[in-house]
């Protein structure tokens, strides 16, 4: 019997120095979102460079880890001190600011603004796909969120990742993972999300538009829209400095053409370390007790009103524009304006297409796409200004 009762207490011992005991039901629940997350990556390929790290980060939060998360405790420099897990550290990254800026870096060095440039008047696709997220901001406002919380959800919108982050850090850091979530998720649904809405907002005839080619920008525009976007935005708008800084300086890069191994480096190595990072330090953030609320479901709820708003007022304002132009612009290229670089212009692509096989939208796509990532970064730096 004592053998029994000893065996038994050594079992109970093993037992404590597991994490089985410190399992919750909110951390089962929070697998199951998981679970869908990795099914959307891995299956449906809905962007797995971001929502794998960010499924990950979530799968560790919702583990009773040790040495992950932990804040570090104790004076510096004494046997007592006790150093922050690996993601305190690593998430410093989000919180000081530094990862979605050098986002925008290797952004910067992998996009061509020439549509923009060749077609100045896409810029007005780019801005009118903003009134989803002034639109969204509103309607938040309205059913019990704050002022900064309405616009970090509202930059759902712009359906750019690491400016959601950036914006939802400065306002409503406690409503960062949600947000996170909804904006990747919703820029991977962009191939199901904005083709009913384009359709319904088009005829067949104004889907078959074909428009006229494109001229050749030279560098020297290129490189002189760079130094007057850098100029402008700043001094209009100086808290989306880090962002339209980065994005800028990572397109000089490019279009310079003296500077191969920066541009090659921006575009490869720092974006997809930093996507890592940025990703799991999201996705670190999600522990049950933050994402299973009705809160959470409301923004879900408002980034796809947001999503669905900045879709259809770039395809009107394309209708609008073509009332007062002679050279008619295809309205399937005003639902590039969100900043989904560059999925949105091949959507527009695609349903061009199905409409006329022989179309090609992309190049023209392009313009509103680039011109939707400086204004969502415009819009997010008006909000900081305003409401930070």
């Amino acid at each position: 019997m004592e053998t029994t009762v000893t065996e038994t207490s050594k079992l109970a011992q093993l037992w404590e120095l597991t994490a089985f005991p410190d399992l919750t039901l909110q951390m089962v629940a929070m697998w199951v979102v998981i679970a869908v997350l990795f099914y959307l990556a891995v299956y449906k390929q809905y962007e797995p460079l971001l929502l794998i790290p960010i499924a990950f980060g979530a799968l560790l939060a919702n583990l009773p880890t040790e040495g992950l998360i932990n804040l570090p405790h104790g004076i510096h420099g004494t046997s007592d001190f006790h150093p922050g897990g690996l993601y305190y550290y690593i998430s410093l990254g989000v919180e000081f600011e530094i990862f979605p800026p050098l986002i925008f870096l290797g952004v910067g060095a992998l996009t061509d603004f020439g549509p923009l440039i060749a077609n100045p008047r896409m810029l007005l696709l780019g801005a009118a796909a903003q009134f989803g997220v002034f639109a969204t901001f509103l309607g938040a406002t309205t059913i019990g969120f704050t002022a900064q919380q309405a616009a970090a959800i509202g930059i759902i919108g712009g359906a750019d990742g690491p400016t959601s982050i950036f914006l939802a850090n400065k306002l409503a850091p406690e409503l960062l993972a949600p947000i996170a979530v909804a904006a990747y998720s919703y820029m991977a649904l962009v191939p199901m999300l904005q083709p009913p809405i384009m359709r319904a907002l088009t005829t067949e005839r104004e889907r078959k538009i074909r428009m006229k080619s494109l001229r050749k920008v030279s560098r020297l525009e290129k490189l002189i829209f760079c130094g007057m976007v850098t100029i402008v935005v700043i001094l209009l708008v100086p808290a989306a400095a880090a962002l339209i800084g980065m994005l800028m300086l990572g397109n000089f890069l490019r279009e310079s053409l003296v500077t191969e191994r920066l541009v090659k480096a921006a575009q490869n190595e720092l974006i997809n370390v930093v996507t890592i990072f940025l990703g799991t330090s999201v996705g670190i953030t999600m522990t049950g007790e933050r994402f299973l609320d009705f809160a959470t479901l409301k923004i879900l709820a408002l980034g796809v009103v947001a999503f669905g708003i900045a879709t259809g007022c770039g395809v009107l304002m394309a209708k609008l524009m073509n009332v007062f132009s002679a050279n008619k612009i295809n309205p399937l290229i005003g639902s590039a304006g969100v900043s989904a670089v560059p999925m949105a212009a091949r959507v527009s692509q695609v349903e061009g297409q199905r409409a006329d096989p022989g179309n090609f939208l992309l190049m023209h796509a392009m313009g509103p796409n680039v011109a939707g990532v400086i204004g969502t970064a415009v819009v997010a730096g008006y909000f900081i200004a305003s409401y930070g």
